[in-house]
């Protein structure tokens, strides 16, 4: 899959106007879902960027393009990172020869670079300026510099609908969407109003739009503010009429859609009923998709009606906890009379401020052990292939 075009339409408004752009990343031979044999040592990612024609999903050029007979595609998704300047992962950072090369281990950046999209959940803000929260126990700023990690990592998209993007208040969140936008970033679940903080983000590759959808509903004390008509905020789920509306849009001008979430308990591998309620809902308003995250630990996974819902991707390369992790691969695979979907876990480890490839078997059925045990009716092949229990 070396070489894919993937086009990422910014229905954000960036900081040239109304403009779309689209991304060309060289991706490296490995088959996705497969670690490769050698670790990367450096980023190996060139993009161009360049405009490409407005859509409004009335027509070819103007809504959900016209597509060849098969397509052939994976979406790869991680759970939460943190750069703030003061925490453990970026210090540990510092100090390491080859930068985030020693913190995340190579097999898992190669299958990273080589997801024809790759999406994280970017848990704080690109700032210099701001101010902490009054009465916020733990709040995350980065240096805008700190940017360049996502292209190191390979990534195409983030998420900003969570509870740590706004806490240095309304300057550094600012600062945040011209950072990512100067550094070609897209984003979704924030914005500068209501209006583009519910907005999908809408990505091609090979003829097929995705549209990618974000909220949070993270805090008992909501210290981050949800987006209004005038003022920037992120896009919050605790009433989900603004996120149903946000997947409709997405799931009528794309063909697919998925909505990752900010949800569930800190630490804890229990469900909350919130989450098996509006997961389904989720499901129901056309998302092909429902990804988790926020609790910092893995939670299981859900099929409803075929389609999956995976509660919570937990830390990623967070802090210096062991915890077992993973990447998710979604495979989109068919052609115009049949859709297909594969979901498979690539598992890892996050223990002592590195994040790594779990490669031995035994570890590897472990983890997919202890998913099935926590998950609600799923099955996990020693592939990590996830599949709805009978």
């Amino acid at each position: 899959m070396s070489g894919r075009k993937i086009g990422c339409l910014f229905v954000l408004c960036l900081a040239v106007s109304g403009c779309s752009r689209t991304a060309d990343r060289e991706r490296t031979g490995a088959e996705p879902g497969k670690a490769p044999e050698s670790a990367v040592s450096e980023s190996g990612t060139e993009e161009t960027v360049e405009e490409i024609p407005e859509t409004d999903g009335s027509g070819e050029e103007d809504g959900v393009p016209e597509t060849g007979d098969a397509y052939d595609f994976t979406i790869c998704f991680a759970g939460d990172i943190n750069l703030d300047e003061n925490w453990g992962t970026t210090q540990f950072l510092d100090q390491q020869e080859n930068g985030i090369y020693d913190c995340i281990s190579g097999e898992l950046v190669d299958i990273m670079k080589n997801a024809d999209i790759m999406c994280l959940n970017n848990e704080f803000s690109y700032s210099s300026g701001g101010s902490p929260l009054e009465g916020k126990a733990y709040t995350f700023r980065a240096m805008p510099e700190r940017v360049e990690v996502l292209h190191q990592l390979g990534v195409d998209a983030v998420s900003l609908a969570n509870n740590h993007v706004y806490d240095y208040g309304r300057e550094a969140l600012l600062d945040t969407f011209t950072t990512l936008e100067e550094n070609g970033i897209p984003y979704f679940g924030a914005g500068r109003d209501l209006e583009e903080a519910g907005q999908p983000l809408y990505l091609e590759v090979e003829g097929k739009r995705i549209a990618l959808v974000g909220a949070s509903r993270a805090e008992k004390n909501k210290m981050t503010p949800q987006a209004t008509e005038t003022d920037p905020g992120i896009l919050r789920c605790y009433d989900t009429e603004l996120f149903l509306e946000s997947i409709r849009e997405g799931k009528e001008n794309a063909d697919f859609c998925i909505a990752y979430v900010h949800w569930g308990t800190e630490y804890s591998f229990d469900l909350e009923q919130v989450q098996l309620d509006t997961g389904k809902a989720y499901l129901d308003a056309g998302a092909d998709a429902v990804i988790g995250a926020h609790s910092h630990c893995l939670q299981g996974m859900e099929y409803y009606d075929g389609k999956p819902i995976i509660y919570s991707l937990g830390n990623y390369w967070f802090n210096e906890k062991t915890l077992d992790t993973m990447l998710l691969q979604l495979h989109f695979s068919g052609e115009e009379e049949e859709s297909r979907l594969e979901v498979q876990v690539i598992p890892g480890v996050q223990a002592g401020y590195r994040t790594t490839y779990a490669s031995e078997a035994e570890e590897q059925r472990r983890i997919y052990d202890f998913l099935e045990e926590i998950s609600v009716n799923v099955e996990i092949t020693d592939e990590g292939i996830v599949r709805e229990a009978e």
